[in-house]
């Protein structure tokens, strides 16, 4: 059997040099780009989204990504002996067929421990890792349970702060998620079930959203804490008064007190994020006064100052 050679680098579009920073940035663009939600009825990014899936959890674990530079320069001389089958894995074990005396990969067990032997992956993956392969003998693989995979997972800070609900679907299996209110960018949601299909009848692994919050025009997220402004008229920061406030339930009257003065932060108790392990406590908002000078001046109110400007001097 021929089985083409997956590069799982050219899959990520990225050098066979990239870190781990930038594997993981092209996997969550293209995972953006051809994810399902955007992608409705779209076979050709359903599949594009599990050869993603794939080349990231190979070249995403530094054990697995190692491995698999390894194995990847005996793949022509592995194709050339016909397959799996009839490739001498002893003589490559004791340096005779590997750049470098590479010394590895000895027997069935040792290819299917690569990567998991995880059943649900590419032909390619599949001839390397799943049962009856190996030079050493035949043999019926073991069941193993399904690879558990990440989603990434994208939400506003509304629905961070309130909670909110996801319909997500894959490999014809919907579920209903509920997202809890106090999530923050890095937070898993694990949905059972819904990973890579287990081998030889083993169960699925599991799915886990990965949680991204989202940037927002009006407020900036300090852990529980949240940071904002607000307009303050001149006259009011003067004389103090009340000035609404944004808040994520919505705008607040605060008392401001006289000669206040611009850039003044101030503290609102409780008007933060809720606390993802104890919803009933939140953080503080934090508001900063932007004090906003008065503009088109009649000429009145032009005497009033400069006539304020003679007491100050």
């Amino acid at each position: 059997m021929t089985v083409d050679y997956k590069d799982y680098y050219q899959i990520l579009g990225v050098s066979r040099s990239a870190d781990d920073k930038e594997i993981k940035k092209a996997y969550r663009r293209l995972a953006r780009q051809y994810h399902p939600d955007t992608n409705p009825n779209n076979k050709e990014a359903h599949e594009k989204i599990k050869e993603i899936n794939e080349a990231y959890q190979v070249l995403g674990d530094a054990e697995k990504r190692a491995k698999y530079d390894r194995f990847g320069r005996e793949w022509d001389r592995y194709q050339q002996t016909g397959g799996a089958g009839n490739f001498d894995w002893g003589e490559w074990s004791r340096g005779g067929g590997a750049p470098g005396g590479y010394s590895t990969y000895t027997n069935v067990e040792d290819l299917e421990d690569l990567f998991g032997g995880n059943g649900g992956f590419s032909d390619f993956f599949e001839t390397l890792f799943g049962g009856n392969v190996g030079g050493t003998g035949r043999r019926t693989a073991q069941p193993r349970r399904g690879q558990d995979v990440q989603q990434p997972l994208q939400i506003t800070l509304s629905e961070a702060y309130h909670g909110t609900t996801r319909q997500i679907s894959k490999d014809g299996q919907t579920q209903q998620v509920k997202i809890p209110a106090g999530v923050k960018t890095g937070s898993k949601i694990r949905l059972a079930g819904m990973g890579q299909p287990g081998w030889n009848g083993a169960e699925k692994g599991d799915l886990y959203l990965v949680v991204e919050v989202l940037p927002d025009e009006r407020f900036e997220l300090r852990g529980d804490d949240l940071y904002t402004e607000f307009e303050l008229p001149l006259y009011t920061a003067m004389l103090g008064g009340t000035a609404s406030v944004p808040t994520l339930d919505g705008p607040v009257n605060l008392n401001i007190p006289a000669e206040t003065q611009n850039g003044r932060r101030f503290r609102l108790r409780g008007k933060g994020m809720p606390k993802l392990k104890n919803p009933s406590e939140s953080g503080d908002l934090y508001a900063t006064a932007n004090v906003r000078l008065p503009e088109r001046l009649l000429d009145e109110e032009r005497q009033l100052f400069d006539a304020l400007r003679q007491l100050r001097s």
